[in-house]
């Protein structure tokens, strides 16, 4: 009996595990069967190391045209910092898979750079969208979004061969002119998955659900417990 009431204990601490609900990671693979789907990333801010307090931001991709070497999107950003900290949001950035060859896009963020270098430590992206004509994709001029504001537009992704599917991932944010944060004046964001809507595939997905890794842990734990339950079992019943 003590052996049957362990293996169902086992088998709730597993059943947790399977339930509960999966992480996204932040990268989204597309096909055409995703036209329509709307893709929203939250953003912090950091530099230097340090995570930024109220330096934050949202956005939201919506994927609305495939060819057989071009993905476009909508776009839709908008700056959330709050008091006592103001900032301006001059542009954003991921990475591709497969590597894009061009880009072009419209609206706040007009100007696009293939192949260039993110500040705060991220190092190189494949394409950064921005308020202004640099050649580089820590930001420069004095548009953007300053707090509060939300910008929109469009961008193309053009590819070298046709593709069957796209993988954005390592979404990130641009801050300057920032103030109320001592001396520093610029900062990056990563983003974070944080909801899809609109159409959807059976082929392709917002995101990659990944189980929590403390709940793996778990899993593997409950299922270890529920073998050396048995082998008990079966030993004391060869000497019984």
């Amino acid at each position: 009996m003590k052996v049957a009431r362990h293996i169902t204990q086992l088998a709730a601490i597993a059943g947790l595990a399977f339930t509960s609900a999966p992480a996204f990671a932040d990268a989204i693979t597309l096909g055409s069967g995703n036209i329509g789907q709307t893709y929203t990333f939250n953003f912090g801010g950091f530099a230097d190391g340090n995570t930024i307090n109220g330096l934050t931001s949202t956005g939201s991709f919506t994927l609305t045209g495939v060819t057989a070497t071009s993905y476009t999107f909508s776009y839709s950003l908008t700056n959330t910092t709050s008091n006592p900290l103001d900032s301006r949001l001059s542009g954003f950035a991921f990475n591709t898979n497969p590597n894009i060859q061009s880009a072009s896009s419209t609206g706040a963020f007009s100007y696009t750079t293939v192949g260039g270098s993110y500040p705060n430590a991220i190092g190189s992206v494949d394409v950064c969208f921005k308020d202004a004509k640099t050649g580089s994709c820590s930001g420069g001029g004095s548009g953007g979004l300053l707090d509060g504001q939300t910008g929109t537009g469009s961008f193309t992704l053009n590819f070298a061969q046709p593709l069957t599917s796209l993988t954005l991932s390592d979404f990130f944010v641009r801050y300057q002119s920032i103030t109320g944060a001592g001396n520093i004046t610029s900062a990056s964001g990563a983003g974070t998955l944080s909801s899809t809507g609109g159409s959807t595939s059976t082929t392709s997905t917002g995101g990659t659900p990944v189980p929590e890794p403390g709940m793996l842990g778990l899993l593997g734990l409950a299922l270890a417990g529920m073998a050396l339950a048995r082998r008990r079992q079966r030993v004391r019943v060869a000497y019984a």
